[in-house]
């Protein structure tokens, strides 16, 4: 995938408190879609809770959601979120942190 999808997502997710609502928006939408096969109501409530978390984090961001202009960024969200928890657990190295030569050896 493009790196250029998930530079973009970032930048368009730099406010903290946007951050910090897509981080639980984003796996409560993810978690809701399998529960719509055992417990509809829960699922709606999550998917619901989901997507107003990520438009309040939007509107404190001040911009649109980008998955308006293109519908790749509904797969965006939650690889930048994996990548998030990748790095948060020291199993992935922050983006745009290049290792040096010294730093290999």
């Amino acid at each position: 995938m493009p790196s250029s999808f998930m530079q973009n997502y970032r930048e368009k997710h730099r406010h903290p408190i946007n951050k910090l609502l897509h981080t639980i928006g984003i796996p409560t939408i993810v978690v809701s879609l399998p529960l719509f096969f055992f417990n509809w109501r829960l699922a709606l409530a999550l998917f619901v809770g989901g997507w107003v978390l990520q438009f309040v984090g939007h509107f404190i961001e001040g911009n649109q959601p980008a998955f308006l202009r293109n519908p790749i960024y509904l797969f965006i969200g939650p690889l930048w979120f994996l990548r998030r928890v990748g790095e948060a657990l020291h199993l992935l190295r922050p983006e745009g942190t290049e290792r040096t030569d010294a730093a290999r050896r």
